[in-house]
């Protein structure tokens, strides 16, 4: 049975009651320094302050990683490059990709250029790493038999939607990250039954795509209004993750021959939409549009598929 444990104090402290290289995965999203309230904290220190701060808690992370182990960490433009320097020069960990995270609406500017991204960094505690290609691909444009179907590498630019105020999972922070984008990490970087870590649990994010992927998961809060947040949050029902990437949804052009299209979407239920129930209307739209295709899905009890036409 999953384990959960969101633990509420400083990210400091408690990082001291984690055993040496015993997390499979660590999953954050720190305080970028930019004067955001949280309740009953404000995200708001000295360069040095805030860079000590940074290093402490990246040096308990390397600590408490396995030597598999990868870390995902969410950072500001402001901060972002020091950060890389403090994992990689500093700490001697691997760099493993620079994700960027797209998203279509963000802060507007009349001088100088809007953002609408955000920067995750991955760095790996060694050379010798988990990394499931298979469990994240996504849909290929084009049918090719020659072609992988079971998808392309989604790259480094991810595309998903905030968590806007009208999403039912939205919850009282001022930071929520969208379940999607944390699946695609799970998936990618541990098993079923691997321990994951998020020292800045905020929301509980990381907490509940660990629930529905068969994940053990800890979580450090130091706000206890979000602790009790998080445990409201995983007493939920699980109708489907708040976000995915719109690729995910999309059906490959030339899918001409009649029983190759058939068993290619009852495979592309399963591979690209099990923890996407909320997203088989859109799919089955564009089966539609696309093929003429009626098709009903139906996913049962989040591990096993039925299709028919």
């Amino acid at each position: 049975m999953t384990q959960l444990d969101i633990r509420n104090g400083d990210a400091l402290v408690l990082f001291r009651k984690i055993a040496d290289e015993s997390i499979d995965l660590i999953i954050t999203d720190p305080p970028y320094n930019l004067g955001k309230d949280y309740g009953n904290n404000h995200d708001l220190k000295g360069f040095d302050d805030y860079m000590d701060f940074t290093r402490s808690w990246l040096s308990e992370a390397k600590r408490v990683l396995k030597p598999t182990g990868t870390i995902y960490v969410f950072m500001g433009v402001r901060f972002i490059s020091y950060l890389y320097t403090v994992l990689e020069q500093e700490l001697k960990m691997f760099f493993n990709s620079w994700v960027v995270w797209h998203y279509t609406q963000g802060m507007g500017k009349t001088k100088g250029f809007s953002p609408r991204h955000d920067d995750i960094l991955v760095f790996n505690k060694s050379k010798d790493f988990i990394f499931n290609l298979d469990n994240i691909r996504i849909p290929q444009k084009y049918y090719r038999s020659r072609n992988n179907m079971r998808g392309a590498n989604p790259s480094d630019v991810w595309q998903f939607s905030h968590v806007h105020y009208c999403n039912p999972n939205r919850q009282d922070h001022p930071t929520q990250k969208p379940e999607g984008l944390c699946e695609r990490m799970v998936l990618a970087s541990s098993n079923e039954g691997d321990l994951i870590l998020d020292p800045f649990s905020g929301s509980g994010t990381t907490l509940r795509v660990c629930q529905q992927l068969n994940r053990n998961a800890i979580g450090f809060e130091l706000n206890p209004d979000y602790v009790a947040m998080t445990q409201q949050r995983l007493a939920m029902p699980f109708d489907g993750f708040d976000s995915i990437d719109p690729r995910m949804e999309r059906v490959p052009n030339d899918l001409r021959q009649q029983d190759i299209r058939h068993e290619y979407l009852k495979n592309h239920v399963n591979w690209f939409l099990m923890n996407h129930e909320n997203a088989l209307d859109t799919f089955k739209k564009s089966v539609k549009e696309k093929y003429g295709d009626d098709v009903a899905v139906k996913i049962v009890h989040s591990e096993q598929y039925e299709l028919f036409s």
